[in-house]
């Protein structure tokens, strides 16, 4: 048997091969067939599997330094988003238990998530967020959801009216901060990202749990 008979006297050749009218075409015949076994068995060229390696590793770093992850929120009639990794958990409402002479607008108290207690505040409060007429239309079902965070071993528990999820975006999709950004919104902005043709702004998040922990603890 020629090793590629097929592209000879098979249907790619000049059809002379006898066991045509058997088979009726070469991709049905035990030698076409034995022939595909021994292409996908043999020994891949040296070097080849050390190259693989290092092209998909370096896809993958390449992906990394160009991406980020991000956990989309909304509060009031504002998109918001943390970088990934400070998300701990994500579940239902849970009752806010005040604190005597320590609760206020911003530190509304303690909830227990799993039977832990972590300290809720109200990120919406401290960056001065207001409810605007069209924060009231975004959405007429509202999925309210507690957000857990944590940053260097600190936690918190904040409410939001809205989350997203964790969506990953290019390096390149981060914009500069406008003016028109709130102020104190803005001190915690370090970037504007355009998501689903909405502005979502970009928390830096050294910056606002240092801030937290240093007014509030």
């Amino acid at each position: 048997m020629n090793p590629d008979c097929w592209n000879q006297i098979g249907v790619w050749g000049d059809r002379n091969c006898p066991e045509l009218l058997a088979y009726s075409h070469c991709h049905n015949c035990p030698a076409y067939a034995t022939a595909g076994r021994r292409l996908l068995e043999r020994e891949a060229p040296a070097g080849y599997r050390d190259e693989l390696t290092h092209s998909l590793t370096q896809e993958k770093d390449e992906q990394a330094v160009d991406t980020i992850s991000i956990g989309i929120f909304r509060l009031k009639g504002e998109w918001l988003a943390l970088p990934a990794y400070t998300f701990t958990e994500i579940t239902e409402p849970s009752a806010i238990h005040t604190l005597p002479h320590r609760s206020n607008n911003v530190l509304l108290g303690v909830v227990s998530i799993r039977g832990e207690i972590h300290i809720c505040i109200s990120l919406s409060e401290f960056l001065g967020l207001e409810a605007t007429a069209s924060s009231q239309t975004i959405n007429p079902i509202i999925y309210q959801r507690m957000v857990v965070v944590q940053k260097e071993g600190d936690r918190w528990v904040f409410p939001v009216d809205e989350i997203y999820g964790i969506h990953r975006v290019h390096l390149d999709e981060l914009q500069n901060v406008p003016a028109t950004v709130s102020k104190t919104a803005g001190t915690y902005t370090t970037a504007i990202i355009n998501w689903q043709n909405t502005s979502v702004s970009y928390l830096d998040d050294e910056l606002l749990f240092y801030t937290l922990n240093k007014k509030l603890l």
